[in-house]
């Protein structure tokens, strides 16, 4: 866990959640699934002029209505108050009645008549005989509102079929003009101007998408378990406020700079100033952005100027990128730590060395027998496994736990800032790709057991965060780890399903199979991971 003394930002309590429950009330079209949608009202005090789903706030009579709601025998407690919510707000907010009477059938025209919107709902429906339909209502996601915002709410989403008959008719007070859409028609007249939807519900109807019908969108809710669930972050893009969900890049940099979600933090990529992480962690990005190196390679200053920095991949021998992190610090860097010896990590090493007054050592692990001459690298000493890299000022300590990594690089290692949870990861972890494990100096067999040995150290110390040599900060560490090694391994099932179906093939005719989610500009970089698994299959099937 980061110390609270390290975070650059004050902290904060963010203000408490609301119950609430939305319902996205769906319907089958020749043309696919459409949702029926409503306007907010301008002077709302939460997403005024919005389309949103109908919903709103649960209250006291939706928990105490339970005697009167049909519910499945998996539907929780929670769940079913949730569903009386939505079915109450359906109602009060566009007059759909999800019910039945005692015989089964479904309320009508006559029953909606009957009941007054502004009257309790639940002893309206008890009244009249009315069942309310709360097993036909399912958890769809599970949002809970940005930490930044003065109005939060803890709401599921909900899903139900649209009642056969019912027609909307909206309330003129909380809610206008009802409208029936598709989601991806919904997501284009966003995109053009003409119809505000807010991140929840661009990101719901963006995953809508991916179903044909009502009934694929039930039978993926029957495990009574959100689809996802997510608490978005934001920070600045280009200089306007962007919002992300936990599965998305920025996520966990900003979980990381600004934990309880003030929008301070810019994430834009660019080479020329440090950017603070903590207040003991910068990281300046090497201007050699590519296919292999996305936006470039990370260089990691760890310290204070009490007790001066650890620079960690000081990357290319680029003159610029070498000054600006000498500059950075004020050429204070007590130790250089490679990660591993790769061309855009190591050479930068011996010049930024030669421009520090210290002549800070060189440490890392020699390049093997097996690396290729442009990964050429001999340090000034050899780190050994599981030790410690300290530097102190005034009491506060930083300490850099060494770990062997072998599997992207035969001397790859990566390094646990101890006191706050972090993971320098090199290029064993990046975020948004996955690393090119390449023979004869990459392993696979090796890389997956140095994923083990991470996630391992994930536990014993407490790491949350993953600081990459290219991308973003990485949340959810062990998480992430766990990921990763799944979609290997997953990627390795591929290569064997390849090699089934052709027999005797080339590399480059099982790329074709193993690899077909890869744009094929990709699949010669590809083939040497494919190269990789293959011999690990060969060596656990004793083949050579």
């Amino acid at each position: 866990m980061v110390r609270p003394s390290q975070l650059l930002h004050s902290q904060r309590e963010p203000v408490p959640t609301r119950p609430a429950a939305t319902v996205l009330l769906l319907r089958d079209t020749p043309q696919g699934i459409e949702v029926l949608m409503t306007r907010r009202s301008m002077t709302a005090s939460f997403a005024p002029g919005a389309y949103v789903f109908p919903g709103g706030g649960v209250d006291a009579a939706d928990s105490a209505a339970h005697a009167i709601a049909a519910r499945r025998p998996t539907q929780s407690e929670l769940h079913l108050t949730q569903a009386i919510a939505a079915i109450r707000e359906s109602f009060e907010e566009l007059g759909i009645l999800l019910a039945r009477h005692a015989d089964g059938r479904p309320a009508n025209a006559a029953d909606i008549a009957a009941l007054d919107r502004k009257a309790p709902f639940a002893a309206q429906c008890q009244a009249r005989g009315l069942t309310l339909a709360a097993d036909q209502v399912f958890v769809l996601a599970h949002w809970i509102t940005d930490r930044d915002l003065p109005r939060r709410f803890d709401v599921p989403f909900l899903v139900a079929r649209m009642p056969e008959g019912q027609q909307p008719v909206a309330d003129e007070a909380e809610q206008f003009e009802p409208v029936w859409v598709r989601p991806v028609d919904a997501l284009a007249r966003h995109r053009a101007g003409q119809f505000f939807i807010i991140f929840p519900t661009i990101r719901t109807l963006e995953r809508l998408q991916a179903f044909q019908s009502v009934d694929e969108v039930l039978a993926a809710c029957a495990s009574e378990q959100p689809l996802w669930t997510s608490c978005p972050r934001a920070g600045f893009l280009a200089g306007r406020e962007a919002r992300y969900m936990e599965h998305e890049m920025p996520y966990g940099e900003l979980e990381l700079v600004s934990p309880d979600g003030q929008i301070v933090h810019h994430l834009d990529w660019q080479t020329e100033q440090p950017v603070a992480l903590l207040k003991n962690v910068q990281r300046l990005t090497a201007p050699n952005p590519g296919v292999m190196t996305g936006p470039g390679t990370n260089s990691y200053l760890v310290g204070d100027p009490a007790s001066g920095y650890i620079a960690i991949d000081p990357g290319p021998d680029d003159a610029a990128h070498l000054e600006r992190l000498w500059r950075a610090v004020k050429g204070d860097i007590r130790l250089i730590v490679c990660t591993h010896s790769h061309p855009d990590h190591s050479p930068g090493a011996r010049p930024l060395q030669a421009l520090c007054a210290g002549k800070p050592p060189i440490l890392g692990l020699p390049s093997a027998p097996t690396a290729r001459s442009a990964s050429h690298f001999v340090p000034d000493r050899v780190l050994q496994n599981q030790e410690h890299l300290v530097t102190q000022g005034q009491g506060l300590p930083h300490t850099l736990k060494v770990i062997f990594t072998p599997g992207h690089a035969a001397n790859h290692l990566c390094l646990v800032l101890l006191e706050d949870g972090l993971l320098f990861s090199g290029d064993h972890i990046l975020n948004g790709s996955t690393t090119v494990v390449d023979p004869p100096d990459g392993d696979m067999t090796a890389y997956l057991e140095s994923l083990d040995t991470l996630s391992a150290a994930c536990g014993e110390h407490g790491i949350g965060f993953i600081l990459p040599a290219h991308g973003h900060v990485l949340g959810h560490a062990r998480q992430a780890i766990a990921h990763l090694k799944a979609h290997r391994l997953k990627r390795e099932a591929k290569i064997i399903a390849a090699m089934q179906a052709r027999p005797g093939g080339t590399l480059d005719e099982w790329v074709e199979l193993a690899y077909d989610d890869v744009p094929p500009r990709m699949w010669p970089v590809a083939a040497r991971s494919l190269l990789a698994h293959v011999e690990r299959i060969q060596s656990l099937q004793g083949t050579p």
